[in-house]
């Protein structure tokens, strides 16, 4: 028979709490400080001409550019990955890292196949498709969202929790990427 000790008692019971204020934290910051350059035609843009150069792969296709990715990342031979730091979208998600006062610790956004097209820092993969935060979002559905757990990021060694969301046409309301917001944990409490 196990014994439940006071301390072993109180965290059981604050941790729905605890994960409740976050994912509360979550949606407040989404909310005010996200959800007004989300949409931005730069981003959109973006990804709609991505999806037209993409849409056709196969899924050995996408897994070839993750591997090409992940062979690059660190080295001085990055094709691909500049080509995913280097554009007017990943212009703009700097500048709302730098707008944001630390908050945001990194962005990016994914086209329809779920690979990378602009980023503000270099990822550990290309390929975000069989993650939570593209299935949960793109797959889902124009509104969706998803809210990542909070985890020690190895790049930055700080806490972040990883809002990500639907982006949509803008003419349409079709889904037709997603994108992904680290915030920092400590920020949102």
């Amino acid at each position: 028979m196990r014994t439940l000790t006071i301390a072993s008692l109180f965290s059981l019971i604050a941790m729905p709490t605890f994960a409740a204020d976050y994912n509360a934290a979550m949606e407040s910051y989404l909310e005010t400080n996200i959800r007004n350059w989300a949409q931005t035609p730069v981003l959109v843009e973006a990804i709609a001409n991505q999806n037209s150069e993409t849409s056709g792969m196969s899924q050995a296709d996408v897994d070839a550019l993750d591997l090409q990715w992940r062979a690059e990342v660190g080295t001085d031979q990055s094709a691909l990955i500049s080509d995913v730091l280097s554009n007017d979208a990943a212009d703009f998600l700097r500048t709302q890292i730098e707008s944001s006062g630390g908050r945001i610790t990194e962005i990016f956004i994914m086209d329809a196949q779920g690979l990378n097209v602009a980023a503000s820092g270099t990822t550990s993969d290309m390929w975000q498709g069989d993650e939570a935060k593209f299935q949960m979002t793109y797959s889902v559905g124009s509104d969706a969202v998803h809210f990542g757990e909070i985890e020690l990021d190895e790049s930055s060694q700080r806490y972040q929790a990883q809002i990500s969301l639907t982006i949509v046409d803008t003419e349409s309301g079709a889904a037709i990427g997603a994108m992904t917001v680290g915030v920092d944990a400590d920020s949102l409490m």
